[in-house]
């Protein structure tokens, strides 16, 4: 019988009047300890009730007493964080009387109205070298205040620029205020100040600061903010506070970067002529199959949220030619790794009367050109995230079958896991699983366009190919240390065959009828792709984790904030 047990049995047999009577305190070898009704003791330093045999504490966790030097150091212990408690709580009020004294002899100031009018800036005009000597005003968050003597640094920073934030320096009466004192992060404020040069150095390279002359708290903020979550905290907590980790320079960098490649991948489509639309995210029609489709009851009828616009893109073509959209997709995938996310950002395309060759050149160029823009325009922040990035060029690009990645996986020792987990080479009709794939990327360390798929790994509509029906006009896009970020192909147009594709596949076509209407009326060759925005962000910014990417990623287990 555990000690806890024996207490229960102890206190079972007291009789209810006895609960009535007081404790008796004792001191033994352990310690202070307060003897209960039950006859244990309890160590008043521990919280533990002690074992009346070996007089050892008894561990909680395990219901067991301790060793006497397990017992011996477990008390050093709680000693030492008693008086780091007594040291903390001491500091603490000295702080606050130290607190209360400045703000009983807080001044108060007034703007010097004989200096110039200030000019309203923006922190990233701040920083320019061209506006020292200038009178400002600038409105921000306070990102960091540092007090050092008679002087009051902060770093103020209002979403532009970058670098992202300026220094204000403040000195004199500026500091003495009760709004100064009381200054924490994350408070906002107006500054009214000149611009000076300072000097850069490697970890600092602004060339500017702010010498303040007035200023005033427009909302307060709080100390206990340092508390919330840090660098250090725990993953689960930084996504619980992800509206506080979007503050940090990093990662509201990142979405910068996000807001840049995303326009530039725009830019590019308008440019080749491309229509944008906005297709519904809430559909009744399935792209990549229902296991990873998220159900929903739309107004008492069967619905989901979209896998891809593809669909939808298509049938724009008619009209608007070649099309594109940036939209939210949606996969019902149970999965926690780096790559996968239950919401991403789905950059689509869908081309009329084009070739497959044509498809891939498409893919090509698009990547070619998106790189240079964000390495011409936003070089600073590219070589801040990745300075060893290097815009690939067309003939970067590696071009390879199905069947040749198959043997190279195979001369080269990456191998398939069967379904006894047993590591086994390669066969053509396997579909190399995404491990494998990104080793043989890895290793090539090029990117690649890996084409013509055997056509039971891949959708139904893909077009197959004119030489082989076994295999299809597909192509994935795979970068070194990414993996795949677009998938395409040209869709098959003949509706006989697409309709005996739904039908092997036991798929209704009833709800598909403004889809499978475009090959009854004037079809065409096809082709679109699909990427994937977080993992092209992940590429261009080598960041590890696609979440790290996301203002707010949604994954198995999570949809907070």
């Amino acid at each position: 019988m555990s000690a806890l047990e024996q207490l229960d049995s102890l206190l079972s047999q007291i009789d209810p009047s006895n609960q009535q009577q007081q404790s008796e305190t004792k001191t033994a070898e352990t310690g202070d300890v307060t003897v209960n009704t039950s006859g244990f003791a309890k160590d008043e330093l521990t919280g533990w009730f002690i074992d009346p045999t070996t007089k050892t504490g008894i561990d909680p966790a395990t219901n067991q007493p301790l060793s006497k030097k397990a017992w011996k150091k477990q008390l050093k212990n709680a000693q030492n964080e008693k008086k780091k408690a007594e040291k903390l709580l001491k500091e603490q009020k000295e702080h606050e009387r130290i607190l209360k004294e400045k703000l009983d002899n807080a001044i108060e100031i007034k703007e010097d109205t004989s200096l110039p009018e200030p000019v309203r800036l923006n922190v990233s005009q701040c920083l320019q070298k061209e506006n020292v000597g200038k009178r400002v005003r600038l409105y921000g968050w306070c990102h960091f205040v540092r007090r050092q003597g008679k002087l009051m640094f902060v770093d103020i920073r209002d979403g532009t620029g970058y670098p992202t934030r300026v220094q204000c320096v403040f000195a004199g009466d500026l500091v003495n205020t009760r709004d100064a004192i009381s200054l924490a992060r994350e408070a906002t404020i107006c500054i009214l100040g000149t611009i000076c040069e300072r000097e850069a150095t490697d970890k600092d390279p602004r060339l500017t600061e702010i010498n303040v002359d007035y200023y005033n708290v427009i909302g307060e903020s709080n100390p206990e903010i340092e508390n919330i979550v840090n660098k250090d905290s725990n993953p689960q907590v930084k996504l619980d506070q992800r509206h506080w980790i979007i503050r940090s320079e990093n990662t509201s960098l990142i979405l910068r970067m996000r807001c840049y490649i995303t326009q530039a991948l725009r830019s590019h489509f308008y440019e080749k002529g491309f229509i944008e639309i906005t297709p519904p995210t809430m559909v009744q029609t399935q792209v990549e199959g229902g296991s990873t489709l998220f159900n929903l009851d739309y107004f008492g009828e069967p619905a989901y949220m979209t896998q891809s616009s593809q669909l939808y893109l298509e049938t724009c073509c008619p009209s608007l030619g070649n099309v594109f959209c940036v939209m939210p997709s949606y996969r019902a995938e149970k999965s926690h790794t780096r790559r996968h996310l239950a919401e991403y950002t789905h950059f689509e395309a869908e081309m009329p009367f084009i070739k497959f060759e044509d498809l891939i050149e498409c893919l090509r160029d698009m990547v070619v050109d998106v790189c240079a823009r964000i390495e011409k325009d936003h070089s600073d922040l590219l070589k801040h995230f990745n300075p060893n990035f290097v815009s690939p060029k067309k003939e970067d690009f590696v071009i390879m079958s199905h069947k040749e990645a198959i043997d190279y996986c195979n001369k080269n020792g990456i191998l398939n896991t069967d379904d006894n987990g047993n590591k086994v080479q390669f066969t053509y009709e396997d579909d190399i699983s995404e491990l494998p794939e990104r080793e043989m990327t890895d290793k090539i360390n090029k990117p690649i366009f890996l084409t013509k798929f055997p056509a039971h790994i891949k959708s139904f509509y893909m077009l197959k190919d004119s030489k082989d029906n076994k295999i299809t006009d597909s192509v994935d896009l795979l970068i070194p240390n990414v993996g795949e970020i677009v998938g395409g192909s040209m869709r098959e147009y003949s509706y006989d065959k697409l309709m005996n594709g739904f039908k092997t596949h036991e798929i209704d076509a009833s709800p598909y009828y403004w889809y499978t209407d475009l090959r009854k009326y004037g079809a065409c060759p096809t082709g679109g792709f699909g990427l994937g925005l977080e993992r092209f962000l992940c590429w261009m910014l080598n960041q590890y984790h696609i979440r790290d990417v996301c203002l707010y990623p949604r994954f198995m287990g999570r949809c907070k904030p």
